[in-house]
């Protein structure tokens, strides 16, 4: 099975974040611009946290706050569970399900290096699926190997 980096090589070392200080509704705003369900959280340049919809529909819309007054830094999720580049598919796989959490940050040596999602993790296991299934087939009927198209 693959390894973090797989998808970051793929995706791209991207993340999007947001101060602490921001309001909840700006950052509201950022994920809907961006299309995407956590901003990761760095103060001074430090990650510190992540804010995700799930923390907005239970730490602000339940407890009746407004999303216009109340700063990131109340509702993020401080010290969330995080992965390495080496960290394998299915370790994420395992962590994401039994921690029912949907995003995982990455850092690497104190270095935060991006953010990935339960939908990479899931493309990434598909895109490996087919290409064992490809390479199956080959050697089922005596073509040549797809060494070349790894997930």
């Amino acid at each position: 099975m693959g390894k973090v980096r797989n998808i970051l090589e793929k995706k791209g070392n991207t993340g999007i974040f947001v101060s602490p200080d921001a309001t909840v509704f700006t950052a509201l705003e950022l994920m809907f611009e961006k299309n995407i369900g956590a901003l990761l959280v760095l103060e001074h340049e430090k990650f510190i946290g992540i804010f995700t919809e799930r923390d907005y529909a239970r730490k602000v819309i339940l407890r009746g706050k407004s999303s216009k007054k109340v700063p990131v830094r109340e509702i993020m999720t401080v010290d969330p569970p995080t992965v390495s580049t080496d960290t394998s598919i299915e370790d994420c796989m395992w962590l994401m399900t039994n921690r029912f959490i949907r995003h995982l940050p990455i850092i690497d040596n104190g270095e935060l290096m991006g953010i990935i999602s339960i939908g990479d993790v899931v493309k990434y296991i598909i895109e490996e699926q087919k290409f064992i299934i490809k390479n199956l087939e080959c050697y089922i009927t005596g073509s040549e190997l797809l060494d070349t198209d790894k997930p």
